[in-house]
C-alpha cells in the first residue's frame, strides 16, 4: 500500500517537474525573442518556478545556460535599443512585482487586525455591565501587587549579596586566626 503512494509520488514529482521545464522553456523563448538578457531571478518571475528549481535541476540549469550562451551580444554588433529596452522591463516588472506583493501583505494585515477587533468586540460584549471597570482595577492592583514583589525580591537579592560577602569575610577572618594560632597548638608549653 505504501508502495503505490510512493509510486504516485514520484509520478506526481515526474509531473510537476515537466510542467516547470516546459514553463521555463517558454519563458526562455520569449526572452530570447524580446531580447531580454537572462537571469535566474527574470526566469525564475516569468517562468513561475522557483530559484532553487533553477538551481538544482540538472535539465533546467542546461537550459539557462544554453540560452546565457546564445543571448550574448556578438562582438562588432550595436544593438543599444535592445540592451536599453530589457533593463527598463526588468525594473517595470521587478516593481509590479513589489507592487503586487506589497497588496497581498497589506490585505493579510488587514484581515487580521479585522479578525482580532471582531475578537476584541466579541470579549467586550460578553461582559455584563461594570465588570470591565472591576476588570481594569484588579488589573491595576494586580500590576502594584507586581511591582512590590518585584521591589521585595530586589532587596532581598542585595541582602543575600551582602551576607554572602560578610560569609566570605568571616571565612577569611577564621583562617587567618587560625594560622595564627596554629604555631601555639603544635609546640608543647614551656615547662613551669
Amino acid at each position: 500500500m505504501s508502495t503505490s503512494r510512493t509510486d504516485a509520488a514520484v509520478r506526481a514529482r515526474r509531473h510537476a517537474t515537466q510542467e516547470m521545464l516546459q514553463r521555463l522553456q517558454t519563458a526562455l523563448a520569449a526572452m530570447a525573442r524580446d531580447h531580454t538578457p537572462v537571469t535566474v531571478a527574470a526566469v525564475a518571475r516569468t517562468a513561475r518556478v522557483s530559484r532553487t528549481f533553477l538551481y538544482q535541476n540538472q535539465q533546467a540549469r542546461a537550459l539557462i545556460e544554453q540560452a546565457t550562451r546564445t543571448s550574448r551580444p556578438q562582438p562588432g554588433i550595436s544593438n543599444s535599443r535592445s540592451r536599453t529596452q530589457p533593463a527598463w522591463r526588468e525594473r517595470a516588472l521587478n516593481a509590479e512585482e513589489a507592487l503586487t506583493q506589497t497588496q497581498r501583505e497589506i490585505l493579510t494585515q488587514r484581515t487580521r487586525i479585522a479578525e482580532l477587533l471582531g475578537k476584541i468586540r466579541d470579549l467586550e460584549h460578553d461582559l455584563p455591565e461594570g465588570s470591565l471597570q472591576r476588570i481594569v482595577t484588579e488589573n491595576t492592583s494586580l500590576k502594584q501587587q507586581v511591582r512590590q514583589l518585584a521591589q521585595d525580591n530586589q532587596h532581598l537579592q542585595e541582602r543575600l549579596v551582602s551576607a554572602r560577602q560578610n560569609n566570605r569575610f568571616l571565612d577569611k577572618r577564621v583562617a587567618d586566626l587560625e594560622s595564627q594560632l596554629a604555631p601555639y597548638l603544635t609546640t608543647p608549653p614551656p615547662p613551669p
